[in-house]
């Protein structure tokens, strides 16, 4: 399996996950371990709302497994929304293990809306993401 850095259009201290897990069609399970870097949060915590962009990046890492798997390009996408993202805490605490589970429930050539969930120790974040993937310019 690539390293994270491979399959999405971050780079950097933006990549926010650690590991897949596991994936298949349908989706991807990741891994991450709550940083204190300051940049999104601070030394003890970080905002549960960053679990959105978590998800997006898992979501991402999704897109590039399987755009690996044909031989294309790691192509760039966007969030275009969140619907019902419910977090029974509000800050993630540094240092915890978070896992990230994304399901594709819907998807044309450049739509998605993926199911997703985060569970940690104490944690269980889960939402719906809307995203939009722009066409591959091909020649």
């Amino acid at each position: 399996m690539n390293a994270i850095a491979d399959l999405i259009p971050h780079s950097g201290s933006m990549v926010l996950l650690d590991r897949i897990i596991d994936y298949d069609d349908q989706g991807v399970t990741a891994e991450l371990v709550v940083r204190d870097d300051g940049l999104l949060g601070d030394d003890q915590s970080v905002p549960a709302w960053v679990g959105i962009e978590y998800m997006a990046q898992t979501i991402a890492a999704y897109a590039g497994v399987m755009a690996t798997q044909v031989n294309e390009p790691i192509r760039l996408g966007f969030l275009l929304g969140t619907r019902r993202y419910s977090s029974n805490v509000a800050v993630f605490k540094v240092g915890s293990t978070l896992t990230i589970r994304v399901k594709n429930i819907m998807q044309d050539d450049n739509l998605g809306v993926f199911d997703c969930r985060i569970l940690g120790e104490g944690v269980d974040v889960t939402a719906n993401l809307n995203v939009y993937q722009p066409p591959l310019n091909k020649p």
